[in-house]
């Protein structure tokens, strides 16, 4: 009974957790344009459960894992690349996928959200729709408000540090969870894939 009694206050305590952020937030908040020739994501988070966890970004196309950067809370990663196809995960707990096929000169917005994990939050990564119906599209009021109330944040050598402290544990959930990725059905992965005409 006294367990029952004291679950609200270990729920917070899990939601909550304890995370300080080792990105660097830009002096220029403006999202530029893309690079010549490259394309550019934009990884936003911002949602008031498990606020205080932060979850880790990377590029692991082709099954390379390429640190992106840590997104915590209310911020936002702008992330150059060549056009093409790619993958991408996102490691709290544990991880998730993403897939995108891009086209040069655009810029393309995923918006990281968390679900409940056994321990603290996970989380996972949806692509915005260039469409008006898509329950994430950049022409929503919530597209519009995670845009302005995000700071966009980049690699310092703090989180670099971090990564090389944790890239072993990185890549183990990598393996682990790629494999259920993959026995997604094929409209479960097309919701979960940014597409060329996605980008502006």
């Amino acid at each position: 009974m006294k367990f029952v009694k004291f679950l609200p206050v270990l729920l917070l305590i899990v939601l909550t957790g304890c995370a300080s952020n080792p990105m660097l937030v830009r002096k220029g908040q403006k999202i530029e344009i893309a690079e010549l020739g490259k394309a550019q994501v934009v990884f936003m988070r911002s949602s008031f459960v498990g606020g205080a966890i932060n979850a880790s970004l990377y590029d692991v196309t082709n099954g390379d894992i390429k640190f992106i950067g840590i997104i915590a809370n209310d911020t936002k990663i702008a992330y150059s690349v060549s056009p093409g196809k790619h993958r991408f995960m996102v490691v709290s707990e544990a991880a998730d996928f993403m897939e995108a096929e891009l086209a040069a000169g655009k810029t393309y917005y995923s918006i990281v959200t968390p679900r409940m994990g056994f321990w603290k939050a996970r989380f996972s990564m949806w692509p915005i729709r260039n469409d008006n119906e898509s329950q994430y599209n950049l022409n929503s009021k919530d597209f519009k408000g995670w845009l302005t109330g995000t700071d966009l944040v980049e690699n310092s050598e703090k989180s670099l540090q971090w990564y090389e402290k944790n890239k072993v544990s990185v890549a183990n959930k990598f393996a682990e969870y790629l494999t259920v990725w993959k026995q997604k059905s094929a409209n479960d992965l097309a919701e979960r894939t940014l597409n060329p005409a996605d980008g502006i």
